[in-house]
């Protein structure tokens, strides 16, 4: 089997969404028929783990069939949190390593600090996801910008951590990490804050070499599928917890939008054909 494609999500700031996109990129992958590995490092909240826990039981209950992905083993996540950094090392690395052998993509979602899991995995990717939500709270994880003319003065320590990543990759096998950048939970009108966020996104991106793509809005139907552990991804005529809308149709675009930004042309593909 040929090696994995490492997909990261990531940054250092907690809220942006990084659970979100990380089950939505894998229900995606998943649908088209993708062997999918997933490592949850946010080791105190798990969101993605609890997600997919729930998705074997909402299945189990309403005996219904759905793509699972590969989920080796890292043990009690609050334990190995209060571990040795050694030990967590240890359990990281078997994880890894099972996944490897098993899957065509690995995707690990990474908690909103800095931690030695969090740095050796984005030295691992192929690809690293960075959702920001339309605020320079947000921004400031990106780049640090001058507080009388907004302009950017210099990239923050989260975007040295993927830049020295991105350096050691280049140097150890010739090719680089590509960084996307995905806005996150726009909000649905224009407004001068998010005009001004993006400018500063786009002088950044060509400084520092990232991409700028399409994240999920702030839509309810993110939310209300996860206690069933399912994705819009799911929905069909056989698998409908909650009532079907317009919204439903939206939020499937922006997810085959999302696929496409990231350069997963078959999920988009899969995606269509549940339509």
């Amino acid at each position: 089997m040929a090696d994995p494609t490492v997909i990261v999500v990531g940054n250092e700031k907690g809220g942006a969404g990084k659970s979100t996109l990380a089950i939505h990129i894998a229900c995606g992958l998943l649908h088209a028929g993708k062997t999918v590995a997933i490592i949850d490092l946010d080791l105190r909240q798990r969101s993605m783990a609890k997600f997919f826990a729930n998705r074997a039981a909402w299945m189990a209950g309403n005996h219904q069939a759905l793509p699972m992905p590969l989920e080796p083993d890292l043990g009690d996540g609050k334990a190995l949190a209060k571990a040795d950094e050694t030990i967590q090392m240890a359990r990281f690395n078997a994880a890894f390593a099972e996944a490897r052998a098993q899957a065509e993509f690995i995707l690990i979602d990474t908690p909103g600090g800095d931690t030695l899991l969090s740095r050796t995995a984005h030295g691992l990717a192929d690809q690293i996801v960075t959702p920001m939500n339309d605020s320079f709270v947000d921004f400031d994880m990106l780049g640090v910008v001058d507080p009388v003319s907004l302009e950017v003065k210099r990239p923050s320590l989260y975007a040295e951590t993927v830049w020295n990543s991105r350096k050691m990759r280049a140097a150890s096998q010739g090719r680089s990490i590509d960084w996307v950048v995905l806005r996150n939970r726009l909000a649905p009108t224009e407004a001068r804050n998010r005009k001004r966020v993006d400018e500063r996104v786009q002088a950044l991106a060509k400084r520092i070499g990232f991409r700028v793509g399409p994240g999920l809005r702030d839509r309810v139907i993110y939310r209300e599928l996860f206690p069933f552990g399912l994705t819009i991804a799911d929905l069909s005529t056989d698998i409908r917890p909650i009532p079907v809308s317009l919204q439903h149709v939206a939020a499937r675009q922006e997810l085959r939008a999302l696929m496409g930004a990231l350069g997963l042309s078959d999920s988009n593909d899969a995606l269509l054909a549940a339509e």
